[in-house]
């Protein structure tokens, strides 16, 4: 797996020059969209006593909001391919909110993972076309642009502990319902992006056949579908592990050190926000010296501090978080250009999978880390998953860049 890839760059953007007002368009949706999907883990707590919920049924509203998302989204990212949809943004995000209103109303554990499948439907529309427009507003810089349309999710889901801390748990389950609001500003900012996307689009398909049949024949298959088998495994290391902190961080906070909901969920938004400043790296330096480089050091790089994390006290709990969450959020952005460029003219499609691919682990490691959590406890889960970045070791075997 050492030889280099050889496949000619074949998405070229509708622009020469980047189009930061809509990678800033677009970033700022995709905050709102992450911001009402954050939502649903940052009140875990809440719904928890509310409902008298067990963590394997927390782990489940997980696994309804990211698999459905997950299912969906390559389906999105293969239609697209095939025939340009600008304005489906606006519609994932109305099915976003039609989700919102219904968590807000929820009286049971089936109306709450009616609605946090309803979200992520939303989510599934949302992502896919929405990296399409973030690579064809990139001027070529495409690691800059991911992470740009990256950081713009990730602040969105650091915001989700500070609304439900300081919005929703002292006015209650119904007051979500204003989080609507969110929803209908990104929908308004989505139709301006729609038209953008209207007037740039391609005729049929996303790319010129020939290119793409071009691009197709200097890449066998054997060749493809190792790369991207790695690269799955990596996706799940480092989503099953953010999934811990995600979804029980909060829970592992309250019950090893005692701390209130409030002060778990300001934490639990430390964290994110780490993620998100840490996401804007990946991109522009993998644009500069190779991202196989950074899916290598964001991976594994993250390994020793796994490790100390379930032995720390509250303070180096805090730091090493941090530290965690810098390192780790680097890898996505990288990972998912490096795809797009094995697979020249599916960039629907790659985006796609890789998103759903992310979200289903999510969702599944939320699932099967709450059964765990009800069987040992919150401590258990943690140092289990302390080990899963040493997956990082397969980015080793992946193929070099090209160079020029």
């Amino acid at each position: 797996m050492s030889a280099p890839l050889t496949a000619a760059a074949v998405d070229q953007p509708r622009v020469e020059r980047t189009a930061f007002t809509i990678l800033a368009a677009i970033s700022v949706a995709h905050l709102l969209n992450d911001a009402i999907q954050a939502l649903i883990p940052a009140l875990y707590p809440i719904l928890k006593s509310s409902f008298r919920l067990t963590f394997a049924q927390v782990g489940l509203i997980t696994l309804m909001l990211q698999l459905t998302s997950s299912l969906v989204q390559p389906l999105v990212g293969l239609y697209t391919d095939r025939r340009s949809t600008p304005y489906s943004l606006v519609t994932g995000m109305g099915v976003s909110l039609v989700g919102i209103l219904l968590l807000a109303s929820a009286s049971n554990l089936g109306a709450i993972l009616i609605a946090a499948g309803l979200m992520g439907v939303g989510s599934a529309v949302f992502h896919p076309e929405s990296s399409r427009v973030a690579r064809m507003a990139s001027g070529g810089q495409h690691g800059l642009a991911q992470s740009l349309f990256q950081v713009g999710g990730n602040f969105g889901s650091s915001l989700g502990p500070l609304l439900a801390a300081y919005f929703v748990v002292p006015r209650g389950q119904s007051s979500l319902a204003w989080c609507a609001l969110l929803a209908l500003a990104a929908m308004v900012l989505l139709f301006q992006v729609g038209r953008w996307y209207k007037e740039r689009r391609p005729v049929g398909r996303s790319r010129p056949a020939v290119a793409v049949a071009a691009a197709r024949r200097s890449l066998p298959r054997r060749r493809v579908a190792i790369p991207l088998a790695i690269l799955g495994a990596l996706i799940f290391s480092k989503y099953v592990y953010l999934a811990s902190l995600n979804s029980y961080y909060t829970f592992y906070l309250i019950s090893k050190f005692h701390l209130s909901v409030q002060s778990a969920q300001l934490r639990l938004f430390v964290f994110l926000a780490a993620v998100a400043a840490g996401t804007i790296v990946g991109g522009p330096v993998g644009d500069r010296y190779g991202r196989k480089y950074v899916i290598w050091i964001s991976i594994l790089g993250v390994f020793p501090f796994t490790v100390l994390l379930p032995y720390a006290n509250l303070f180096w709990t805090g730091i090493l978080t941090i530290v965690i969450g810098l390192i780790l959020a680097s890898a996505f952005s990288a990972i998912v250009v490096y795809a797009q460029e094995l697979m020249p003219g599916r960039v629907g499609l790659v985006a796609g999978l890789f998103f759903g691919l992310a979200f289903g682990m999510a969702g599944l490691g939320a699932a099967v880390l709450g059964k765990l959590a009800d069987m040992k406890s919150i401590e258990y889960v943690y140092r289990l998953c302390s080990f899963l970045p040493a997956i990082g070791l397969l980015a080793a075997f992946l193929p070099s860049e090209p160079r020029g």
